[in-house]
């Protein structure tokens, strides 16, 4: 068990983590892939999605709405299929209509009465304004994929929280991918929790699978909430 004592700053994952992304971008796909006559099962739309994010956050920077945009495309190329202009916004624009998931706001509000709250998220500012009254706290700090002009696992984004919020024994860092945050948190001496959220992938979800060891494994914010205020 991790000793919660030592830390100052909890910092955040948002989607995946926060926010039930599966949810929103199944609904959208969903409705996509209907529109062209294409199906698949849950898993492998999130599969592919994984794959489509990661090939569009590679190279040069680009926006997380131009990613999405890129993911669109890809299952069109993939499938066979054109999707509409329409099409390919759609799942930017769906993105501050994803939800939380049933703990989030509660756990977060019970965690800020012990450590300061932070976000590190591999997404647009405006795009996560559009989220961050859904999570009802406020946070200490936000640091963005634009701000950093690089994706989650590069270690930009978290050299840039650090330089905002570090030093890193103090920070504890909560994620639910492998890939995107526990890896690279780890390597750069930041203690991690995954959260293992529900996931039609198990394990895994709407990234690139990844093997790691975090320090702490929970299945949802409720159970880091009991551990690190509770007790």
């Amino acid at each position: 068990m991790l000793d919660f004592n030592r830390f100052e700053i909890i910092t955040f994952d948002c989607y995946g983590t926060l926010i039930n992304w599966e949810d929103g971008i199944l609904r959208c796909l969903r409705q996509i892939l209907a529109a062209h006559g294409k199906d698949g099962d849950d898993a492998t739309v999130l599969q592919l999605y994984g794959d489509f994010e990661a090939r569009a956050e590679q190279g040069g920077y680009r926006r997380y709405r131009e990613v999405l945009q890129s993911v669109v495309r890809q299952f069109g190329e993939h499938l066979g299929f054109a999707p509409t202009e329409r099409e390919i916004l759609s799942l930017p624009e769906s993105l501050p209509n994803w939800k939380p998931w049933p703990d989030t706001v509660r756990a977060l509000q019970e965690l800020q009465t012990r450590f300061r709250l932070a976000i590190i998220s591999n997404v647009d500012d405006d795009l996560f304004a559009a989220t961050q009254p859904r999570l009802d706290v406020k946070f200490d700090q936000v640091i963005t994929a634009q701000q950093a002009q690089a994706y989650k696992p590069s270690l930009k984004i978290f050299e840039l929280a650090l330089s905002r919020i570090g030093p890193a024994r103090r920070i504890l860092h909560v994620g639910q991918s492998i890939y995107h945050d526990v890896l690279p948190a780890k390597s750069l001496g930041l203690a991690t929790v995954w959260v293992n959220r529900p996931s039609h992938r198990a394990g895994v979800g709407a990234v690139k699978a990844a093997e790691g060891h975090p320090d702490l494994q929970v299945s949802s914010l409720e159970e880091l909430a009991t551990a690190a205020v509770r007790r």
